[in-house]
Protein backbone atom coordinates (compact mmCIF):
# COMPACT_ATOMS: atom_id res chain seq x y z
CA UNK A 1 0.00 0.00 0.00
CA UNK A 2 1.80 3.40 -0.83
CA UNK A 3 0.56 7.05 -1.30
CA UNK A 4 1.24 9.93 -2.88
CA UNK A 5 0.42 13.35 -1.96
CA UNK A 6 -2.91 15.03 -3.71
CA UNK A 7 -1.16 18.66 -2.76
CA UNK A 8 1.38 19.98 -0.94
CA UNK A 9 2.20 18.96 2.74
CA UNK A 10 3.89 20.67 5.48
CA UNK A 11 6.91 19.89 7.20
CA UNK A 12 5.40 19.58 10.12
CA UNK A 13 2.51 16.69 9.28
CA UNK A 14 3.27 13.32 10.57
CA UNK A 15 2.88 10.74 8.08
CA UNK A 16 0.84 8.51 9.64
CA UNK A 17 -2.50 10.95 8.88
CA UNK A 18 -1.81 10.21 5.15
CA UNK A 19 -1.39 6.52 5.91
CA UNK A 20 -4.77 6.50 8.28
CA UNK A 21 -6.24 7.58 5.28
CA UNK A 22 -4.81 5.29 2.90
CA UNK A 23 -6.17 2.84 5.71
CA UNK A 24 -9.64 3.26 5.40
CA UNK A 25 -10.02 3.95 1.89
CA UNK A 26 -8.17 0.80 1.27
CA UNK A 27 -10.81 -1.38 3.38
CA UNK A 28 -13.58 0.73 1.62
CA UNK A 29 -12.26 -0.19 -1.53
CA UNK A 30 -12.22 -3.97 -0.50
CA UNK A 31 -15.69 -3.86 0.60
CA UNK A 32 -16.86 -1.94 -3.02
CA UNK A 33 -14.96 -4.56 -4.81
CA UNK A 34 -16.58 -7.62 -2.95
CA UNK A 35 -19.81 -6.04 -3.74
CA UNK A 36 -19.49 -5.74 -6.97
CA UNK A 37 -17.25 -8.28 -8.39
CA UNK A 38 -19.36 -11.44 -6.88
CA UNK A 39 -21.90 -10.08 -9.29
CA UNK A 40 -20.03 -11.00 -12.60
CA UNK A 41 -18.75 -14.57 -10.98
CA UNK A 42 -22.73 -15.51 -9.97
CA UNK A 43 -23.10 -17.45 -13.50
CA UNK A 44 -19.66 -19.28 -12.45
CA UNK A 45 -20.93 -19.94 -8.73
CA UNK A 46 -24.13 -21.48 -9.71
CA UNK A 47 -22.87 -23.81 -12.18
CA UNK A 48 -20.05 -25.24 -9.88
CA UNK A 49 -21.92 -25.00 -6.61
CA UNK A 50 -25.36 -26.13 -7.57
CA UNK A 51 -27.43 -23.23 -6.51
CA UNK A 52 -30.98 -22.95 -7.60
CA UNK A 53 -31.53 -19.79 -9.26
CA UNK A 54 -34.03 -18.41 -6.06
CA UNK A 55 -31.12 -19.57 -3.80
CA UNK A 56 -28.18 -17.70 -6.08
CA UNK A 57 -30.00 -14.67 -5.17
CA UNK A 58 -28.75 -15.14 -1.40
CA UNK A 59 -24.84 -14.84 -2.24
CA UNK A 60 -26.00 -10.89 -2.58
CA UNK A 61 -28.90 -10.95 -0.83
CA UNK A 62 -27.07 -12.44 2.69
CA UNK A 63 -25.06 -9.85 2.17
CA UNK A 64 -26.96 -6.80 1.85
CA UNK A 65 -29.19 -8.13 4.38
CA UNK A 66 -26.24 -7.75 7.35
CA UNK A 67 -24.32 -5.19 5.92
CA UNK A 68 -27.48 -2.65 5.65
CA UNK A 69 -28.74 -4.13 8.99
CA UNK A 70 -26.09 -4.14 11.21
CA UNK A 71 -24.74 -0.30 9.25
CA UNK A 72 -26.60 2.29 12.11
CA UNK A 73 -25.64 0.22 15.02
CA UNK A 74 -22.24 -0.29 14.17
CA UNK A 75 -21.47 3.27 13.82
CA UNK A 76 -23.11 3.63 17.50
CA UNK A 77 -20.71 1.14 18.85
CA UNK A 78 -18.09 3.21 17.55
CA UNK A 79 -19.30 5.95 19.31
CA UNK A 80 -19.05 3.80 22.67
CA UNK A 81 -16.81 1.95 22.16
CA UNK A 82 -13.91 3.05 20.24
CA UNK A 83 -13.86 4.00 16.22
CA UNK A 84 -10.53 2.31 15.81
CA UNK A 85 -11.50 -0.64 17.68
CA UNK A 86 -14.68 -1.23 15.61
CA UNK A 87 -12.70 -0.60 12.36
CA UNK A 88 -10.14 -3.16 13.29
CA UNK A 89 -12.81 -6.06 14.45
CA UNK A 90 -14.63 -5.30 11.37
CA UNK A 91 -12.01 -5.82 9.01
CA UNK A 92 -10.73 -8.72 10.63
CA UNK A 93 -13.89 -10.37 10.20
CA UNK A 94 -14.36 -9.53 6.60
CA UNK A 95 -11.15 -11.01 6.03
CA UNK A 96 -11.99 -14.41 7.78
CA UNK A 97 -15.42 -14.71 6.09
CA UNK A 98 -13.98 -13.92 2.86
CA UNK A 99 -11.42 -17.18 3.41
CA UNK A 100 -14.52 -18.83 4.43
CA UNK A 101 -16.30 -17.92 1.00
CA UNK A 102 -13.32 -18.83 -1.07
CA UNK A 103 -13.16 -22.67 0.02
CA UNK A 104 -16.99 -23.26 0.09
CA UNK A 105 -17.96 -26.17 -1.44
CA UNK A 106 -21.97 -25.97 -0.75
CA UNK A 107 -24.11 -23.31 -0.95
CA UNK A 108 -25.19 -23.14 2.71
CA UNK A 109 -21.40 -22.13 3.55
CA UNK A 110 -20.98 -19.38 0.70
CA UNK A 111 -24.25 -18.18 2.19
CA UNK A 112 -23.08 -18.16 5.27
CA UNK A 113 -20.08 -16.75 4.85
CA UNK A 114 -21.32 -13.85 2.44
CA UNK A 115 -23.58 -12.98 5.60
CA UNK A 116 -20.32 -12.81 8.14
CA UNK A 117 -18.84 -10.82 5.27
CA UNK A 118 -22.30 -8.39 5.63
CA UNK A 119 -21.59 -8.19 9.41
CA UNK A 120 -17.36 -7.28 8.69
CA UNK A 121 -18.32 -4.63 6.20
CA UNK A 122 -20.71 -2.94 8.40
CA UNK A 123 -18.17 -2.65 11.62
CA UNK A 124 -15.90 -1.12 9.10
CA UNK A 125 -17.91 1.02 6.69
CA UNK A 126 -19.94 2.55 9.57
CA UNK A 127 -17.08 3.90 11.35
CA UNK A 128 -14.93 4.90 8.38
CA UNK A 129 -16.10 8.42 8.24
CA UNK A 130 -16.49 9.05 11.68
CA UNK A 131 -12.50 8.78 11.64
CA UNK A 132 -12.41 10.47 8.48
CA UNK A 133 -13.85 13.71 10.27
CA UNK A 134 -12.12 13.76 13.24
CA UNK A 135 -8.73 13.10 11.87
CA UNK A 136 -9.12 16.44 9.07
CA UNK A 137 -10.89 19.01 10.61
CA UNK A 138 -10.26 21.95 8.09
CA UNK A 139 -12.70 22.17 5.42
CA UNK A 140 -10.47 22.25 2.71
CA UNK A 141 -8.19 19.65 3.98
CA UNK A 142 -11.91 17.52 5.03
CA UNK A 143 -13.22 17.95 1.60
CA UNK A 144 -9.98 16.20 -0.06
CA UNK A 145 -10.23 13.27 2.11
CA UNK A 146 -13.79 12.47 1.85
CA UNK A 147 -13.10 13.01 -1.90
CA UNK A 148 -10.81 10.07 -1.46
CA UNK A 149 -13.25 8.53 0.54
CA UNK A 150 -15.84 8.91 -1.94
CA UNK A 151 -13.81 7.47 -5.10
CA UNK A 152 -13.29 4.37 -3.58
CA UNK A 153 -16.78 3.80 -3.36
CA UNK A 154 -17.89 5.53 -6.79
CA UNK A 155 -15.32 3.74 -8.95
CA UNK A 156 -14.69 1.06 -6.82
CA UNK A 157 -17.82 -1.14 -8.26
CA UNK A 158 -16.81 -0.55 -12.05
CA UNK A 159 -13.32 -1.51 -10.77
CA UNK A 160 -14.76 -4.54 -9.31
CA UNK A 161 -16.77 -5.61 -12.56
CA UNK A 162 -13.41 -5.35 -14.70
CA UNK A 163 -11.31 -7.68 -11.87
CA UNK A 164 -14.39 -10.12 -11.60
CA UNK A 165 -14.20 -10.94 -14.92
CA UNK A 166 -10.67 -11.01 -15.57
CA UNK A 167 -10.37 -13.30 -12.03
CA UNK A 168 -13.34 -15.88 -13.28
CA UNK A 169 -12.11 -16.32 -16.63
CA UNK A 170 -8.40 -16.52 -16.15
CA UNK A 171 -8.39 -18.52 -12.28
CA UNK A 172 -11.38 -19.34 -10.66
CA UNK A 173 -14.31 -17.80 -9.03
CA UNK A 174 -12.72 -18.63 -5.44
CA UNK A 175 -10.17 -15.96 -6.44
CA UNK A 176 -12.66 -13.34 -5.97
CA UNK A 177 -12.74 -14.18 -2.16
CA UNK A 178 -8.94 -14.86 -1.85
CA UNK A 179 -7.83 -11.90 -3.40
CA UNK A 180 -9.48 -10.01 -0.05
CA UNK A 181 -6.52 -12.00 2.18
CA UNK A 182 -3.25 -9.97 1.41
CA UNK A 183 -5.39 -6.94 0.98
CA UNK A 184 -7.55 -7.12 4.37
CA UNK A 185 -3.85 -8.63 6.41
CA UNK A 186 -2.17 -5.43 5.08
CA UNK A 187 -4.76 -3.57 5.98
CA UNK A 188 -5.21 -4.42 9.34
CA UNK A 189 -1.10 -4.26 10.19
CA UNK A 190 -0.79 -0.39 9.30
CA UNK A 191 -4.48 0.07 10.73
CA UNK A 192 -2.91 -0.91 14.09
CA UNK A 193 -0.06 1.16 14.13
CA UNK A 194 -1.65 4.79 11.97
CA UNK A 195 -5.28 4.81 13.25
CA UNK A 196 -5.97 7.34 15.94
CA UNK A 197 -6.35 5.90 19.03
CA UNK A 198 -10.06 6.41 20.67
CA UNK A 199 -11.79 5.07 23.99
CA UNK A 200 -15.23 6.16 22.85
CA UNK A 201 -18.14 7.47 25.47
CA UNK A 202 -18.54 3.74 27.03
CA UNK A 203 -21.54 1.91 26.69
CA UNK A 204 -23.05 3.89 29.37
CA UNK A 205 -23.42 6.64 27.03
CA UNK A 206 -25.89 4.67 25.34
CA UNK A 207 -26.28 1.34 25.96
CA UNK A 208 -29.38 1.15 24.29
CA UNK A 209 -29.81 -3.28 24.45
CA UNK A 210 -33.86 -2.75 23.32
CA UNK A 211 -33.04 -0.14 20.66
CA UNK A 212 -30.36 -1.95 18.99
CA UNK A 213 -32.46 -4.98 18.70
CA UNK A 214 -35.38 -2.76 16.98
CA UNK A 215 -33.44 -0.94 14.84
CA UNK A 216 -31.38 -3.93 13.36
CA UNK A 217 -34.08 -6.27 13.24
CA UNK A 218 -35.81 -3.80 11.72
CA UNK A 219 -33.44 -2.97 9.20
CA UNK A 220 -32.94 -6.35 8.24
CA UNK A 221 -36.11 -7.59 7.87
CA UNK A 222 -36.98 -4.43 5.53
CA UNK A 223 -34.04 -4.64 3.31
CA UNK A 224 -35.14 -8.74 3.01
CA UNK A 225 -38.34 -7.71 1.96
CA UNK A 226 -37.68 -5.27 -0.42
CA UNK A 227 -34.65 -7.56 -2.21
CA UNK A 228 -37.41 -9.69 -2.21
CA UNK A 229 -39.98 -7.75 -3.96
CA UNK A 230 -39.08 -9.26 -7.51
CA UNK A 231 -39.69 -12.42 -6.59
CA UNK A 232 -43.03 -12.20 -4.65
CA UNK A 233 -44.49 -8.42 -6.21
CA UNK A 234 -45.29 -5.60 -4.44
CA UNK A 235 -48.89 -6.40 -3.53
CA UNK A 236 -48.41 -10.10 -2.49
CA UNK A 237 -49.08 -10.73 1.05
CA UNK A 238 -45.62 -11.75 1.60
CA UNK A 239 -44.04 -8.41 0.72
CA UNK A 240 -47.03 -6.25 3.07
CA UNK A 241 -47.02 -8.36 5.95
CA UNK A 242 -43.32 -8.29 6.15
CA UNK A 243 -43.21 -4.77 5.44
CA UNK A 244 -45.26 -3.65 8.01
CA UNK A 245 -43.78 -5.52 10.80
CA UNK A 246 -40.55 -3.78 9.22
CA UNK A 247 -42.14 -0.35 9.33
CA UNK A 248 -43.57 -1.43 12.89
CA UNK A 249 -40.71 -2.08 14.49
CA UNK A 250 -38.25 1.33 13.19
CA UNK A 251 -41.82 3.25 14.67
CA UNK A 252 -41.14 1.33 18.11
CA UNK A 253 -37.20 2.11 17.87
CA UNK A 254 -38.31 5.54 17.29
CA UNK A 255 -40.26 6.07 19.79
CA UNK A 256 -37.86 4.09 21.72
CA UNK A 257 -35.09 6.73 21.23
CA UNK A 258 -37.03 9.49 22.30
CA UNK A 259 -37.67 7.61 25.81
CA UNK A 260 -34.87 5.78 26.50
CA UNK A 261 -32.37 7.65 29.08
CA UNK A 262 -29.65 6.25 27.46
CA UNK A 263 -30.66 6.36 23.19
CA UNK A 264 -28.53 4.32 20.82
CA UNK A 265 -29.44 7.22 18.20
CA UNK A 266 -30.18 10.48 19.91
CA UNK A 267 -33.22 12.15 17.61
CA UNK A 268 -31.44 15.27 17.96
CA UNK A 269 -29.36 14.20 15.04
CA UNK A 270 -31.98 14.30 12.27
CA UNK A 271 -32.79 18.13 13.46
CA UNK A 272 -29.90 18.99 11.42
CA UNK A 273 -31.37 20.04 8.18
CA UNK A 274 -28.00 18.74 6.63
CA UNK A 275 -27.80 15.64 8.17
CA UNK A 276 -31.51 14.91 7.45
CA UNK A 277 -31.38 16.71 3.70
CA UNK A 278 -28.17 14.75 2.68
CA UNK A 279 -29.57 10.98 3.73
CA UNK A 280 -32.95 11.84 1.51
CA UNK A 281 -30.62 13.02 -1.22
CA UNK A 282 -28.31 9.91 -0.89
CA UNK A 283 -30.90 7.29 -0.99
CA UNK A 284 -32.84 9.09 -3.97
CA UNK A 285 -29.63 9.45 -5.92
CA UNK A 286 -28.29 5.85 -5.08
CA UNK A 287 -31.83 4.60 -6.17
CA UNK A 288 -31.38 6.39 -9.57
CA UNK A 289 -27.56 4.85 -10.17
CA UNK A 290 -29.15 1.36 -9.83
CA UNK A 291 -30.02 1.74 -12.75
CA UNK A 292 -26.43 3.07 -14.51
CA UNK A 293 -24.36 0.88 -12.44
CA UNK A 294 -26.30 -2.81 -12.99
CA UNK A 295 -28.77 -1.84 -15.22
CA UNK A 296 -26.36 -0.57 -18.31
CA UNK A 297 -24.15 -3.80 -17.25
CA UNK A 298 -27.01 -6.07 -18.07
CA UNK A 299 -27.95 -4.20 -21.02
CA UNK A 300 -24.41 -4.85 -22.46
CA UNK A 301 -24.36 -8.82 -21.91
CA UNK A 302 -28.05 -9.28 -22.97
CA UNK A 303 -28.64 -6.58 -25.52
CA UNK A 304 -25.24 -6.52 -26.78
CA UNK A 305 -23.63 -9.99 -26.46
CA UNK A 306 -20.82 -8.71 -24.25
CA UNK A 307 -18.79 -11.14 -22.38
CA UNK A 308 -18.23 -10.41 -18.73
CA UNK A 309 -14.50 -9.08 -19.26
CA UNK A 310 -15.62 -6.88 -22.16
CA UNK A 311 -18.69 -5.87 -19.77
CA UNK A 312 -16.19 -4.58 -17.12
CA UNK A 313 -13.82 -2.90 -19.50
CA UNK A 314 -16.57 -0.85 -21.39
CA UNK A 315 -17.15 0.31 -18.10
CA UNK A 316 -14.25 1.17 -16.92
CA UNK A 317 -14.15 4.61 -18.52
CA UNK A 318 -16.88 6.02 -16.40
CA UNK A 319 -14.10 4.64 -12.94
CA UNK A 320 -11.77 6.82 -14.64
CA UNK A 321 -13.92 9.62 -15.21
CA UNK A 322 -15.20 9.40 -11.35
CA UNK A 323 -11.80 8.85 -10.23
CA UNK A 324 -10.23 11.59 -12.05
CA UNK A 325 -13.23 14.15 -10.98
CA UNK A 326 -13.50 12.91 -7.40
CA UNK A 327 -9.41 12.91 -6.84
CA UNK A 328 -8.73 15.78 -9.30
CA UNK A 329 -11.58 18.49 -8.94
CA UNK A 330 -14.40 18.14 -6.42
CA UNK A 331 -12.52 19.36 -3.57
CA UNK A 332 -11.10 22.02 -5.22
CA UNK A 333 -14.52 23.33 -6.62
CA UNK A 334 -16.18 22.65 -2.90
CA UNK A 335 -13.19 24.82 -1.67
CA UNK A 336 -14.24 27.59 -4.18
CA UNK A 337 -17.70 27.51 -4.75
CA UNK A 338 -19.54 25.24 -2.28
CA UNK A 339 -20.35 21.57 -1.49
CA UNK A 340 -24.00 22.73 -2.61
CA UNK A 341 -22.98 24.14 -5.50
CA UNK A 342 -20.55 21.28 -6.71
CA UNK A 343 -23.18 18.83 -5.44
CA UNK A 344 -26.09 20.09 -7.91
CA UNK A 345 -23.60 20.37 -10.67
CA UNK A 346 -22.99 17.01 -10.63
CA UNK A 347 -26.28 15.94 -10.17
CA UNK A 348 -27.75 18.08 -13.31
CA UNK A 349 -24.62 15.74 -14.97
CA UNK A 350 -26.11 12.53 -13.87
CA UNK A 351 -29.88 13.72 -15.25
CA UNK A 352 -27.94 13.84 -18.01
CA UNK A 353 -26.64 10.21 -17.98
CA UNK A 354 -29.70 8.53 -18.02
CA UNK A 355 -31.09 11.31 -20.17
CA UNK A 356 -28.86 9.39 -22.72
CA UNK A 357 -29.71 6.20 -21.29
CA UNK A 358 -33.58 6.35 -22.70
CA UNK A 359 -32.28 6.90 -25.47
CA UNK A 360 -30.21 4.15 -26.23
CA UNK A 361 -30.98 2.21 -29.33
CA UNK A 362 -31.28 -1.69 -29.47
CA UNK A 363 -28.10 -1.87 -31.57
CA UNK A 364 -26.08 0.73 -29.84
CA UNK A 365 -22.10 1.50 -31.41
CA UNK A 366 -19.84 1.63 -28.38
CA UNK A 367 -18.39 5.22 -28.93
CA UNK A 368 -21.00 7.44 -30.09
CA UNK A 369 -24.01 6.03 -28.14
CA UNK A 370 -22.26 4.84 -24.60
CA UNK A 371 -19.03 6.32 -24.20
CA UNK A 372 -20.85 9.90 -23.43
CA UNK A 373 -22.28 8.05 -20.76
CA UNK A 374 -19.51 6.35 -19.36
CA UNK A 375 -17.79 10.32 -18.89
CA UNK A 376 -20.84 11.83 -18.11
CA UNK A 377 -20.47 9.54 -15.01
CA UNK A 378 -18.10 12.14 -13.62
CA UNK A 379 -21.07 13.60 -12.40
CA UNK A 380 -21.11 10.92 -9.54
CA UNK A 381 -17.64 12.12 -8.86
CA UNK A 382 -18.80 15.68 -7.94
CA UNK A 383 -21.97 14.52 -6.09
CA UNK A 384 -20.93 12.11 -3.62
CA UNK A 385 -17.81 13.82 -1.76
CA UNK A 386 -19.92 16.99 -1.95
CA UNK A 387 -22.98 15.08 -0.68
CA UNK A 388 -20.95 13.13 2.13
CA UNK A 389 -19.40 16.90 3.02
CA UNK A 390 -22.81 18.20 3.66
CA UNK A 391 -24.09 15.51 5.66
CA UNK A 392 -21.27 14.71 8.15
CA UNK A 393 -20.64 18.59 8.71
CA UNK A 394 -24.07 18.61 10.08
CA UNK A 395 -22.62 16.02 13.08
CA UNK A 396 -21.64 16.48 16.09
CA UNK A 397 -18.31 14.98 17.54
CA UNK A 398 -19.06 12.89 19.60
CA UNK A 399 -22.26 11.29 16.52
CA UNK A 400 -20.04 11.29 14.11
CA UNK A 401 -19.76 7.52 14.19
CA UNK A 402 -23.57 7.14 14.52
CA UNK A 403 -23.30 10.18 11.40
CA UNK A 404 -21.14 7.51 9.95
CA UNK A 405 -23.59 4.73 10.09
CA UNK A 406 -26.72 6.79 9.32
CA UNK A 407 -25.07 7.70 5.75
CA UNK A 408 -23.95 4.71 5.03
CA UNK A 409 -27.03 2.83 6.31
CA UNK A 410 -29.30 5.59 3.70
CA UNK A 411 -27.08 4.06 1.28
CA UNK A 412 -27.68 0.60 1.44
CA UNK A 413 -31.50 2.04 2.15
CA UNK A 414 -31.10 3.47 -1.82
CA UNK A 415 -29.56 0.61 -3.54
CA UNK A 416 -32.08 -2.03 -2.24
CA UNK A 417 -34.62 -0.08 -3.36
CA UNK A 418 -33.34 0.79 -6.73
CA UNK A 419 -32.95 -2.90 -7.29
CA UNK A 420 -36.55 -4.14 -6.25
CA UNK A 421 -38.27 -0.69 -7.91
CA UNK A 422 -36.10 -0.49 -11.34
CA UNK A 423 -35.57 -3.83 -11.81
CA UNK A 424 -39.16 -4.54 -11.04
CA UNK A 425 -40.34 -2.03 -13.37
CA UNK A 426 -37.52 -3.32 -16.20
CA UNK A 427 -38.82 -6.99 -16.23
CA UNK A 428 -42.37 -5.91 -15.99
CA UNK A 429 -42.13 -3.69 -19.20
CA UNK A 430 -40.34 -6.30 -20.86
CA UNK A 431 -42.92 -8.75 -20.32
CA UNK A 432 -45.20 -6.68 -21.59
CA UNK A 433 -43.47 -6.08 -25.24
CA UNK A 434 -42.67 -9.72 -25.25
CA UNK A 435 -46.50 -10.29 -24.76
CA UNK A 436 -46.82 -7.84 -27.88
CA UNK A 437 -44.48 -9.66 -30.21
CA UNK A 438 -40.77 -7.39 -29.75
CA UNK A 439 -38.11 -9.56 -30.26
CA UNK A 440 -36.39 -10.58 -26.82
CA UNK A 441 -33.75 -7.33 -27.61
CA UNK A 442 -36.34 -4.87 -28.24
CA UNK A 443 -38.29 -5.98 -25.25
CA UNK A 444 -34.99 -5.84 -22.97
CA UNK A 445 -33.97 -2.36 -24.19
CA UNK A 446 -37.60 -1.16 -23.18
CA UNK A 447 -37.32 -2.12 -20.40
CA UNK A 448 -34.39 -0.69 -19.20
CA UNK A 449 -35.43 2.41 -20.85
CA UNK A 450 -38.48 2.54 -17.99
CA UNK A 451 -35.75 2.06 -15.65
CA UNK A 452 -33.35 4.58 -16.75
CA UNK A 453 -36.44 7.34 -17.17
CA UNK A 454 -37.43 6.49 -13.64
CA UNK A 455 -34.23 6.89 -12.30
CA UNK A 456 -33.63 10.20 -14.19
CA UNK A 457 -37.06 11.15 -12.16
CA UNK A 458 -35.52 10.11 -8.64
CA UNK A 459 -32.03 12.48 -9.53
CA UNK A 460 -34.49 15.62 -10.54
CA UNK A 461 -36.05 15.32 -7.13
CA UNK A 462 -32.88 14.83 -4.98
CA UNK A 463 -31.69 18.06 -6.98
CA UNK A 464 -35.24 19.51 -6.21
CA UNK A 465 -34.62 18.61 -2.15
CA UNK A 466 -30.76 19.31 -2.47
CA UNK A 467 -31.92 22.82 -3.98
CA UNK A 468 -34.56 23.39 -1.24
CA UNK A 469 -32.98 21.69 1.84
CA UNK A 470 -29.07 21.88 2.32
CA UNK A 471 -29.08 26.07 2.30
CA UNK A 472 -27.44 27.68 5.65
CA UNK A 473 -23.72 27.29 6.73
CA UNK A 474 -22.25 24.34 7.83
CA UNK A 475 -21.71 23.24 11.65
CA UNK A 476 -18.27 23.94 12.72
CA UNK A 477 -16.11 21.35 12.34
CA UNK A 478 -15.55 18.66 15.48
CA UNK A 479 -12.58 20.04 17.56
CA UNK A 480 -9.02 18.41 17.35
CA UNK A 481 -8.45 15.67 20.29
CA UNK A 482 -6.27 17.26 22.42
CA UNK A 483 -3.29 14.49 22.05
CA UNK A 484 -4.02 14.30 18.52
CA UNK A 485 -1.67 15.46 15.69
CA UNK A 486 -2.56 17.80 13.13
CA UNK A 487 -4.34 16.71 9.69
CA UNK A 488 -2.16 16.26 6.93
CA UNK A 489 -2.67 16.63 3.03
CA UNK A 490 -4.49 13.60 2.19
CA UNK A 491 -3.10 11.36 -0.20
CA UNK A 492 -4.48 8.49 -2.23
CA UNK A 493 -3.75 4.87 -2.58
CA UNK A 494 -1.69 3.75 -5.30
Amino acid sequence: MSATASGPTSPHVPPSHRLALGVIATGMLMVVLDGSIVTVAMPTIQSDLRFSPAGLSWVVNAYLIAFGGLLLLAGRIGDLLGRKRVFLVGTAVFTAASLLAAVATSPAVLIAARFLQGVGSALASAVSLGILVTLFTEPAERSKAIAVFSFTGAAGASIGQVLGGLLTDALSWHWIFLINLPIGLATLAVALRVLPADRGSGLAAGADVIGALLVTAGLMLGIYTIVKVAEYGWTAGHTLGLGTVSILLLALFLIRQATARTPLMPLRILRSRRVAGANLVQVLMVAALFSFQILVALYLRNVLGYGATKTGLAMLPAALAIGAVSLGVSARLSARFGERAVLLTGLALLVGVLGLLVRVPVHARYLPDLLPVMLLAAGFGLALPALTSLGMSGAKEDEAGLASGLFNTTQQIGMALGVAVLSTLAAARTDTLLARGKGRAEALTGGYHLAFAVGAGLIVTAFAVAFTVLRGPARKPPAMPRNANPPATPVTTA
